[in-house]
């Protein structure tokens, strides 16, 4: 990899100066109470929303990932970024119920819906996932990406990035999140773009990429037969996921409820699922461009992960190859803050504030910043662990989302669609179905040493897709049985939380909420996914 020069070094001062002082605008905006603090005041319009719903979605090791995947022959993968219209079920479907029950998290609005304890178990499982997952994860990928980058030790650079992100994240709260998050979506699709751009033009065109790898390689559709990607379970696993991921987690849903109201929080929701097309050709494609100027002898890499960063240094001119150094800091920095905030506001809201009512809004403000800054450190501690983990299972902390997302997308889908969701049936699918994806890792890990042909052999080894679609059809089963098997709620308590529940004033202003602008773009949206999934066949 070529480093980087003085003039890549302005580009990055310029990118981090405006970052920082935008940061700085809004931290001495005072953060007097928690809607302020967590959700912006729940004023942001819906440029802000959709562009801070896709820099949270793109991180560091999701960049150098997903064109690792193109340099890799894991083009079925792509499925999963072409999550553009689950965006669109967030906006069109959920959101109107988050927006109507004034929830600050998910968790919550499962109490509104079930119960408290569903709400507590919620919780808890959130937290430990984030802090165990995308901290540990995100840092550790950040690391290498920007040791590699500027050419310093990678704990220097893993350190400065944490505690960068922590800084304006603990002291501007939710507000500081968004506003930055709008400036690095920006940053990274601009220095994406102009890499791509040059990188096609650099392999002599579409055309000729596709002539020296062969059509099939572009095949992201393999038979039911296939051990690694079947298609049938592809489709089925990846929609469960991406509904869990875009549409209830706290995470990504967070953003949409910053919104001034309804209107603008959907409209973010489709501005961000525009933004979602991006990748597929933004980050996927450079890892194909950098297979085949390898396979041309005139790109060198080891593993698939290193397509993305040394495509860059070798094939950008200087001050650009700044920019997109900026970009991929900007993903890494951005994904971050969303978790350390998301953290907080879970930790604050869901578990403190249910334990002391009582507690004065500025002093959940403060306390939310200790929960930032507790994450932080947690993070820092799990460096050294991720740095021992081989390749083999950072990999497969990617699949753990088949492992999550079955009993939560299950409750949450059926329970807004189908008020005999009772409390009883959801906590029971919530508790099991966490036990049995935790089992399913652990069976997995210890598949070597289990006797061929044995259950708990066959469920840990299992390919990981058909797992995920037969466990949510499981925990569908599960939450319907236990909810018939007991007394089903009032539709008192369920009033406006389930679709046979609205009340003719709630449809009513749900209707003044999106114009034909929004139908007609959600459309668009719809059909671009469907001739990339077309286009992507092999032939």
């Amino acid at each position: 990899m070529k480093s980087l020069d003085a003039l890549d070094w302005i580009f990055i001062s310029i990118y981090f100066l405006v970052l920082f002082g935008i940061a700085l605008w809004v931290i001495l905006k005072k953060n007097e109470n928690t809607e302020d603090y967590f959700l912006a005041g729940r004023n942001v319009g819906w440029f802000v929303v959709g562009a801070s719903i896709f820099a949270s979605n793109i991180g560091s090791e999701h960049v150098v990932g997903l064109a690792g995947s193109g340099a890799g022959d894991k083009m079925p993968l792509l499925i999963y970024e072409l999550h553009a219209w689950i965006v669109l079920i967030l906006g069109w479907v959920f959101l109107p119920f988050y927006a109507r029950s004034g929830v600050f998290t998910m968790p919550e609005f499962l109490e509104r819906r079930f119960s408290a304890k569903s709400r507590w178990f919620l919780s808890l499982v959130s937290l430990i996932a984030y802090v165990l997952t995308k901290v540990s994860v995100t840092i550790y990928a950040g690391g290498v990406v920007v040791s590699a980058l500027l050419g310093i030790n990678f704990w220097v650079g893993a350190l400065a990035t944490v505690v960068l992100t922590g800084i304006y994240t603990v002291l501007g709260g939710m507000r500081a999140v968004v506003y930055t998050e709008a400036l690095q979506a920006v940053v990274l699709v601009l220095g994406a773009a102009v890499l791509t751009f040059i990188g096609l033009d650099a392999v002599g065109g579409w055309s000729e990429m596709k002539a020296t790898l062969g059509p099939e390689y572009f095949n992201m559709w393999r038979p039911p037969s296939d051990p690694d990607f079947p298609w049938p379970s592809l489709v089925i696993t990846s929609t469960i996921v991406g509904i869990w991921y875009w549409c209830t987690d706290q995470y990504i849903v967070q953003r949409t409820l910053t919104a001034k109201n309804l209107k603008e929080g959907r409209r973010g929701a489709i501005w961000g699922s525009m933004l979602k097309l991006m990748p597929v050709f933004l980050f996927l494609i450079p890892g194909v461009i950098a297979l085949t100027l390898k396979m041309k002898g005139e790109l060198q890499w080891d593993t698939p992960d290193q397509a993305f960063p040394v495509l860059m240094s070798n094939l950008l001119p200087s001050g650009l190859r700044g920019l997109v150094a900026a970009g991929l800091l900007a993903a890494l920095m951005s994904s971050l803050a969303s978790v350390f905030n998301s953290c907080s506001t879970l930790f604050t809201v869901d578990i403190y504030k249910k334990l002391r009512p009582d507690t004065p809004e500025k002093k959940l403000v403060n306390i939310g910043r200790i929960a930032t800054g507790i994450v932080v450190v947690l993070g820092i501690f799990w460096i050294p662990i991720m740095q021992n983990i081989s390749g083999v299972l950072y990999e497969y902390l990617q699949k753990v989302q088949a492992y999550i997302s079955p009993p939560i997308a299950a409750v949450f889908l059926l329970g807004i669609f189908y008020k005999r969701i009772n409390q009883h049936g959801a906590y029971v699918t919530l508790v099991v179905g966490s036990l049995i994806g935790a089992l399913r890792i652990i069976l997995e890990l210890a598949a070597p040493n289990l006797t061929p042909g044995s259950l708990f052999h066959t469920i840990g080894t299992v390919n990981f897709l058909t797992f995920g679609a037969w466990f949510f059809l499981f925990c569908v089963v599960l939450v319907l049985g236990v909810s018939f098997a007991t007394k089903p709620q009032s539709n008192e308590q369920l009033a406006g939380l389930t679709y046979s529940t609205i009340s003719a004033e709630d449809k009513a202003a749900n209707k003044n909420s999106y114009s034909w602008k929004d139908i007609v773009l959600s459309i668009i949206v719809v059909a671009i996914v469907a001739w990339v999934m077309i286009s992507f066949n092999g032939t």
